[in-house]
């Protein structure tokens, strides 16, 4: 990656009380056995548990001063960070703009749609705002469908540079004008009267071809997906050479659209025309010219729904829109205000920039002896994030004592219950299970959880756990233990 990264080197980090170990440093034997179990060494795992309370000393302590990749666990850097600087009611908008007038529901010239950063622009929401457009007398476009993303400035990215996997959702990237996360979702329902499995794609993209049935087997349902032997070499096509087992019943298969720079417009002509809409034109990318009228404004969601989405589900893209919105957002006037007005030259937002707004808002909130994360895109898809467990708990206590606390709260899985945590706590003597607010972090060499568990008395604590090692993956178990551990703590 050629982004620039800010932050403090490692031999710089004060060494705080909160980074020096306890006199509860050992990690409790339910944690070791974990390991040993996965054949991790100790030294492999990074521990903070501590009261919420600002002054409550910690219970346990390994590691906390050490620079670690958080993974995902970085969502909830930007998560916090927006909330504090935008607020929970903050929204995204797009932008219909044309210089034409519309005669007996034909806009006669080009439709711009702008993107204003929107992270889930998805279909429900578009195909609602097409549905406007109509109400309001656009049903028919007499010149083209214009599509600006210059809302973002990032460098050109192949969605299959991180890890190689660019068909993987979670490997999108950012864009201004964020249609439906670039992704196809493939439905595969079983007919076995029929011999097949009938397929259905959505969204509709213009021009894309998807096989409609695979033949059925009734063989075990073991790695299905690899058995439908799909080919995705063509941007016009989805072919599905393989077969499809009976035994899978329905499911439904997420792909990152292999052509993503031509996704937005396949998908919003797609949708429009499956709408009943025409257009004489064509799509195209382009600026929207200064004395356009904007004569549609379609809201996001609020913030506080958004990171929700980021935060439970681990969403990277999603959390990158909210990263390069930092620097950009507090500026955008509100759309609803200003129907009819011409277009405001957009305030176009960088990775730079927002690293820059986030190291100010980090120096303001926390103070120079709090080592400052470093940061890529905010997402913890990245391989050159750090952060500290000390600072981490730093960040928790102080989102716990926030005006808008209940939207971060809210914004995390709750173990066993629900997101990415689901599968925690499931025994049924878990005393975590309900009672801990978490997110997590995935890599190829790091696992981690931080967030808030309730202990048997009532105490709320931060826990930060972290394993780094070739195979981290393994070490799922010890953090567990490690959760449950807290929760049965009485400090």
């Amino acid at each position: 990656m050629h982004w620039r990264v800010w932050g403090v080197c490692a031999v710089l980090l004060v060494h705080t009380a909160l980074g020096a170990q306890s006199p509860a440093a050992s990690l409790p034997p339910t944690v070791q056995q974990a390991l040993k179990t996965a054949r991790l060494p100790a030294s492999a795992m990074s521990v903070l548990i501590a009261p919420v309370r600002a002054q409550g000393q910690p219970l346990l302590s390994i590691g906390a001063d050490r620079p670690l990749n958080p993974a995902s666990v970085m969502k909830l850097v930007t998560t916090y960070a927006a909330l504090d600087l935008l607020g929970p009611e903050h929204r995204w908008h797009t932008g219909f703009y044309s210089t034409a007038v519309v005669e007996r529901g034909v806009l006669q010239g080009d439709l711009y749609v702008r993107g204003g950063g929107d992270p889930k622009w998805v279909r429900e929401r578009i195909e609602a705002a097409l549905l406007d457009l109509q109400t309001q007398g656009v049903r028919a476009i007499a010149g083209d469908l214009v599509l600006d993303h210059s809302g973002f400035d990032v460098p050109p990215l192949n969605a299959g540079d991180f890890d190689g996997e660019h068909l993987r959702p979670y490997n999108v990237t950012p864009d201004a004008l964020l249609v439906n996360f670039k992704s196809v979702l493939l439905h595969f329902t079983p007919d076995p009267e029929a011999g097949v499995a009938w397929v259905r794609s959505e969204p509709p993209l213009m021009g894309l071809a998807v096989d409609t049935t695979v033949p059925l087997t009734t063989r075990a349902c073991v790695d299905w997906r690899t058995r439908l032997q799909a080919d995705f070499s063509d941007p016009n096509a989805i072919r599905l050479n393989g077969s499809y087992a009976e035994r899978c019943g329905e499911q439904v298969w997420p792909v990152a659209y292999q052509d993503p720079a031509s996704y937005a417009a396949r998908a919003l002509e797609g949708l429009w025309r499956n709408g009943g809409g025409v257009l004489t034109g064509r799509v195209r990318s382009g600026i929207t010219p200064a004395d356009a009228r904007l004569i549609l404004a379609a809201d996001s969601l609020p913030l506080s729904d958004i990171i929700a989405d980021v935060n439970q589900f681990s969403n990277n893209v999603m959390a990158q829109q909210v990263f390069l919105s930092l620097a950009t957002t507090r500026a955008a006037p509100s759309m609803t205000q200003t129907l009819g007005r011409s277009a405001a030259p957009p305030v176009v937002a960088g990775f730079e920039r927002s690293r820059e707004v986030l190291a100010r808002w980090w120096a303001n909130t926390f103070g120079p002896s709090v080592a400052a994360p470093v940061v890529d895109n905010g997402s913890g898809l990245s391989r050159q994030e750090r952060i500290t467990p000390a600072a981490l708990l730093h960040l928790l206590r102080h989102a716990a004592q926030h005006p808008h606390a209940g939207p971060f709260l809210q914004s995390l899985s709750v173990a066993g219950i629900n997101g990415t945590t689901r599968r925690m706590a499931q025994s049924p003597n878990s005393l975590a299970h309900g009672r801990a607010w978490i997110k997590t972090g995935t890599l190829r060499d790091v696992v981690g959880i931080a967030g808030y568990v309730d202990t048997r008395n009532g105490e709320r604590l931060a826990i930060i756990g972290f394993v780094h090692h070739e195979r981290a993956t393994q070490g799922r178990a010890a953090l567990d233990a490690l959760l449950e551990w807290a929760a049965a703590q009485q400090p």
